[in-house]
């Protein structure tokens, strides 16, 4: 059918189709913020090098300086200039755990204050010793005991039990599969508050979040499509992690793989509902910067990741145990390396948890566009 003439004489245009329902539909709002999300991250090649390249010189570096290897031996000093010095030193030399040198007053006594022997041995008259060192210092009394051990046997001493040996080495005990659970979970925390906090500061900065006021999303969608990110973000990088883990230093992986990943996917939620709130209010990336290094700074050294949160008094242990990174360590460390499954960490997890809904709860509501 040919299209009606216009009052004028002219031919009007057909009248355009409804849209139909397939048409209509529109991109989802957080399906598109996601993908935002990936396109600004692909976009700066530092939050790739902090992804992926600084956990894997990290642990390169950790797992060379702590490598496994033979014994250490004590290094100890006998004064040359007392009696029986000579003797003495033969004595100790017999013993492959010790280094023996002879030093006079002077240096015997700097190389015992700077820490270069750990032991200055002073013979007595009358088969009488001396020993000279600081027990504050664990090297210190450990080679006390070696040199004691050396002097007596050399004197004559016999042992009146037995003893015999069996030598035990499995991956597990050392400290590259220590640490590299930690630098996992730090991994986590970093990009789940570094990576959504200073994009979320850096858009409110630049007034962009003003002009997203302007679109058909709500702020639920804009904060979820950063834990959406960080989800997949999350994958790739403990894939890339752990494999190179288990192949360069051969960490062990010993429990339930559903359970680790239920275990990452928590702490990669729980850390972005964390940086979520973290990034609700600040204007500057200055204000945020020192804002979350106020929170980051007492999980890096309370939470366990180089040395074991046990190691704190027992005051302190109920704060140091219920800070997220403290419960996303070591529920690694219980997966990777003793196999525990989603039962034995259901306590890490109920803490991980409790953080991720309130701090998302509280993100949405003091979430400022401006």
């Amino acid at each position: 059918m040919s299209a009606p003439p216009s009052p004028t004489g002219a031919t009007m245009p057909p009248a355009s189709t409804p849209p139909s329902p397939a048409n209509d539909a529109s991109p989802s709002p957080l399906l598109q913020l996601t993908l935002a999300r990936f396109r600004e991250f692909l976009r700066e090649p530092e939050a790739v090098f902090w992804s992926f390249i600084f956990p894997i010189l990290l642990a390169s570096g950790l797992g060379i300086a702590f490598r496994s290897r033979p014994a250490e031996v004590a290094k100890v000093a006998v004064l040359a200039s007392a009696p029986g010095a000579q003797a003495l030193r033969a004595a100790l030399s017999r013993d492959s755990s010790l280094v023996v040198e002879a030093l006079d007053d002077t240096a015997a006594a700097t190389a015992l204050r700077i820490g270069r022997v750990a032991l200055l041995i002073v013979p007595r008259e009358r088969a009488t010793v001396e020993y000279r060192y600081d027990d504050a210092r664990a090297e210190a009394r450990t080679a006390r005991l070696l040199v004691d051990r050396a002097l007596q046997q050399a004197a004559g001493r016999r042992d009146p039990i037995a003893v015999k040996e069996t030598l035990v080495s499995e991956r597990g005990s050392r400290y590259i599969d220590f640490v590299l659970p930690g630098l996992l979970a730090m991994n986590l925390m970093g990009g789940g508050i570094w990576g959504l906090g200073f994009g979320i500061v850096d858009a409110r900065r630049k007034k962009l979040l003003k002009r997203l006021l302007a679109t058909p999303m709500s702020r639920a969608q804009y904060l979820l499509s950063f834990l959406f990110m960080r989800l997949a973000m999350m994958v790739v990088e403990v894939v890339f992690i752990v494999s190179f883990g288990a192949l360069v230093f051969k960490v062990p992986m010993r429990g339930p793989l559903l359970a680790f990943g239920v275990i990452c996917v928590m702490g990669t939620l729980t850390f972005g509902a964390l940086g979520l709130l973290v990034a609700a209010r600040p204007r500057t990336l200055e204000g945020a910067s020192g804002l979350m290094n106020f929170i980051m700074l007492p999980m890096w050294v309370g939470s366990g990741i180089f040395f074991a949160a046990t190691n704190f008094p027992d005051a302190v242990q109920p704060l140091v145990q219920a800070l997220p990174l403290t419960a996303v360590v070591d529920a690694m460390r219980l997966n990777m390396l003793q196999g525990a499954g989603l039962a034995a960490v259901s306590g890490e997890l109920a803490i991980m948890a409790a953080w991720l809904v309130g701090c998302f709860v509280l993100a949405l509501r003091i979430f400022r566009w401006r």
